[in-house]
């Protein structure tokens, strides 16, 4: 009669392969080194193949390990999710929701909502996850997301939120020592700010959105280090106009000749529609984004 793995054995696994090694997996769950090794031989010994081979560079994952990989990663979502799910109780506004959302909208947006909310409901714990990866709504690896892209999967709950504005800003002490450029053709003189690689993404907005040719002198593929870089005077790049109004030294630059729209939506699986911890969040995030939105667009 064969034994299930138990689930222990998956977990250091993949904190393993996340990891390169069993000490730094043993930090990262908080157990002994020999307690990761101890899983992670029990799992070959289960499947009958070998998951690492150690190198200079700490343990490298083999084919077999690699198969398993996205297992691995759905069973964790999976567990999350359900612990998630238990942790709130029916008609309370309690337990944890998870929440997805772009680095720039998470760190800079979503705080000044979600903290109220938590001021009104106390015993409502959040995880917010930064980043510009999207996350399955469908297999529960968020419980509701913050999408700059409309949702396409089936079974969601999608509120859209209308689009969000971008365009070209630059700090007051950049401008003062290099001029405000009049037309497009004008950035060419200027120090710009923008992504490292040409994805087919940056591509179309180049092309349909600005001066084909145009070349960046300060590249990052975070657009939080963008954001930081047109603060800090490096030179002139592209961020979300709400954001800039913020602060009094940035100035907008061609308002009329550039000008991108982000369309921006909530989902959440309909199946947490009538989870109260869920449903207040979603409620909330909709109501927060909205005014954001009309901030960002009034005249």
């Amino acid at each position: 009669m064969s034994v299930e793995p138990s689930w222990d054995f998956y977990r250091s696994f993949l904190t393993v392969l996340q990891q390169g090694s069993l000490s730094a997996a043993a930090r990262e769950l908080g157990l002994t080194q020999p307690t990761i090794g101890r899983h992670v031989d029990a799992l070959e010994l289960a499947i009958g193949a070998e998951l690492f081979t150690r190198s200079p560079n700490g343990l490298l994952p083999t084919d077999a390990a690699l198969a398993l990989k996205p297992y691995a990663e759905t069973l964790a979502a999976t567990t999350a999710a359900l612990l998630r799910t238990a942790s709130g109780q029916r008609d309370c506004v309690t337990g944890t929701v998870r929440v997805s959302a772009s680095e720039v909208i998470a760190v800079e947006v979503l705080p000044a909502i979600l903290g109220p909310l938590q001021e009104t409901y106390p015993e409502l714990q959040i995880e917010l996850s930064a980043s510009d990866t999207i996350e399955d709504l469908v297999n529960r690896e968020a419980d509701i997301a913050v999408r700059m892209a409309e949702p396409q999967q089936d079974a969601l709950v999608v509120r859209r939120i209308g689009d969000i504005p971008l365009g070209f800003h630059a700090h007051r002490r950049y401008l003062e020592r290099y001029g405000i450029p009049q037309t497009l053709a004008d950035l060419a003189n200027h120090r710009l700010i923008g992504f490292d690689r040409q994805t087919a993404y940056v591509r179309m907005v180049m092309k349909r959105y600005a001066v084909p040719g145009i070349e960046f002198s300060f590249r990052s593929d975070s657009n939080l280090a963008q954001l930081s870089a047109i603060r800090a005077g490096v030179g002139i790049g592209i961020c979300q106009t709400g954001l800039a109004r913020e602060n009094p030294d940035l100035v907008h630059i061609l308002p009329d000749a550039f000008s991108i729209p982000l369309g921006t939506w909530v989902a959440m699986h309909e199946s947490l529609k009538s989870s109260p911890r869920c449903r207040a969040t979603f409620d909330v995030l909709v109501k927060g984004l909205q005014d954001y939105h009309r901030y960002s667009t009034s005249a």
